[in-house]
Order: structure tokens, then C-alpha cells, then sequence
């Protein structure tokens, strides 16, 4: 039985009054979601706020929850908009930072580049890279930012990016392809890359 299955089982004891079964979910997936949230909302103390508010808003909404999508994918959905709503609340938009470390960029294609073989010089190039990486992302705007964590860092599909994101799977790709183009840009002085070349 896949992840799918089980969690459409444990959707259901829900429905039917198992709070416990809420419990599991949550325990399954508030590492994943406090990870995605942290990608868009910078001070720790809020990502855990808007975590519990978007499981307490899932919770509110499962009873009509059809399992036309995973669970997941409709829970990230809940969290991003959650986000969304923390910021608006506060009067402002989103900020753009993120935080990765070697281990996230090497997520990204040509990921070989950011490996660290423990020689300063390529410490440095790991550590120049990984902030050139951070930078581009920071400067991305918020759907091409959403895309690219989603797919890249979380590792979900574009079907499943396209029910988070409420957008056609076209719309998905085109967001990744433009986010990955403007990562890229900004790492081509650092890998000598040819100008014809991607990367």
C-alpha cells in the first residue's frame, strides 16, 4: 500500500471522527511543512504558527475532502496559502528569502558542482555557489520561488505542483524552466560556462 492509500485511509477515520488518526497525519507531515513554510517565511517562531494554523484549517476541511488530489499535495496547498494570508495580515508581501545549505543546492541540475571535497579552494566555490544559488532564488519572483522549491527542493511532481500551486501543469513548467533560467544566469561566471550553454 503506497503513501497515497494510506493516507486516504487515515483521511477517512477522520471523517468519521478518529482524531487520532488526525495525529498520524500530522506527525507524517509537519517536518515536510514546516520545511516548505520556512522557505517563505523567515523567523522560525511564525513558520510554527502558520504550520499549526494551516493543520488546524486542514483539520476544519477535511470533512469535504474527496481525495481528488493526495493528501499532501492539498495540505501544501493549505500551508502555502496560510503563508500567504500571515502576510497579507501583516500588511506586506512575502519576502523572498531562503535559506539553503550544500546538501538542498545539490537538488538543483549539475548538482556535481556543489559537491565539497574538502580542499579550501573548493570549499570556497561550494560556499560561492551556495550563496550565488541563494541569491538567485531571493530575486525570483514568488511563483517562480513556490515552482522551484516545490519541485526541487520538496521533490514533488508537476501534477502535484500544479493542484498546490492552482494553475495548469503548463503554467508549472513554464515557472520551473524561467526559474531555472535565472538560477543559471547567475551561476555562469562561476562555472565558466560557455554563453551558449545553459550550464
Amino acid at each position: 500500500m503506497g503513501d497515497r492509500e494510506t493516507d486516504q485511509i487515515l483521511v477517512e477515520r477522520v471523517q468519521q471522527g478518529d482524531k487520532q488518526a488526525f495525529g498520524l497525519l500530522v506527525a507524517k507531515y509537519q517536518r515536510k511543512l514546516v520545511r516548505l513554510l520556512s522557505r517563505l517565511i523567515t523567523d522560525p517562531a511564525e513558520v510554527e504558527d502558520v504550520a499549526q494554523e494551516a493543520f488546524i484549517k486542514a483539520y476544519r476541511a477535511l470533512p469535504g475532502f474527496r481525495g481528488e488530489s493526495a493528501f499532501y499535495t492539498w495540505l501544501y496547498r493549505i500551508g502555502i496559502n496560510a503563508a500567504k494570508n500571515h502576510w497579507a495580515a501583516k500588511g506586506r508581501r512575502a519576502p523572498v528569502a531562503t535559506e539553503f545549505d550544500n546538501e538542498d543546492a545539490e537538488g538543483f541540475e549539475n548538482g556535481e558542482h556543489l559537491h565539497d571535497n574538502n580542499t579550501p579552494e573548493r570549499m570556497l566555490m561550494s560556499k560561492q555557489l551556495g550563496n550565488t544559488v541563494n541569491s538567485a532564488m531571493d530575486a525570483l519572483p514568488e511563483e517562480l520561488r513556490n515552482a522551484i522549491v516545490l519541485r526541487e527542493i520538496d521533490g514533488l511532481s508537476y501534477e502535484e505542483i500544479a493542484q498546490i500551486m492552482d494553475c495548469p501543469i503548463g503554467t508549472v513548467r513554464s515557472r520551473i524552466f524561467r526559474a531555472r533560467e535565472a538560477i543559471a544566469e547567475k551561476l555562469k561566471p562561476l562555472l565558466d560556462t560557455a554563453p551558449d550553454r545553459r550550464w
